[in-house]
């Protein structure tokens, strides 16, 4: 492969799996595949960039041992968890503003539903 093609390649593998990094690292306290999405991008990254490889291996070892530790957990520890996490979605869809796209939608009317954050347009 020549040098023109070889940069090319290397540049598009970056931007493609910059992009889908920051997507799964956004991902990562919801549920779903937060997870998934960051070890696919650093897969990706690391056709190109020993450093992804690294951090790739690196994080599965410790992904696995935080799923083992879990599982090894009481089951209060195990809600507490899910209980964050459902937290993490509840807070943040209050902050863009999903409950009061549903309150304006259902017409109930209830204010203190709307987000507090400035929105666009509005």
């Amino acid at each position: 492969m020549d040098k023109a093609k070889r940069r090319t390649k290397k540049t598009l593998v970056g931007i493609v799996g910059g992009m889908l990094l920051i997507v799964g690292v956004i991902a990562i306290p919801y549920p779903g595949p937060g997870w998934l999405i960051v070890f696919t991008a650093l897969a990706i990254l690391g056709t190109e960039f020993h450093w992804a490889k690294r951090i790739l291996i690196f994080a599965k070892g410790k992904y696995d041992r935080w799923q083992e530790w879990l599982a090894a957990q009481h089951f209060a520890v195990k809600a507490f968890f899910w209980c964050m996490t459902a937290a993490v979605v509840v807070v943040t869809l209050w902050l863009l503003n999903g409950y009061g796209f549903m309150n304006k939608l259902l017409g109930f009317g209830w204010d203190w539903i709307e987000s507090p954050l400035p929105i666009p347009g509005k």
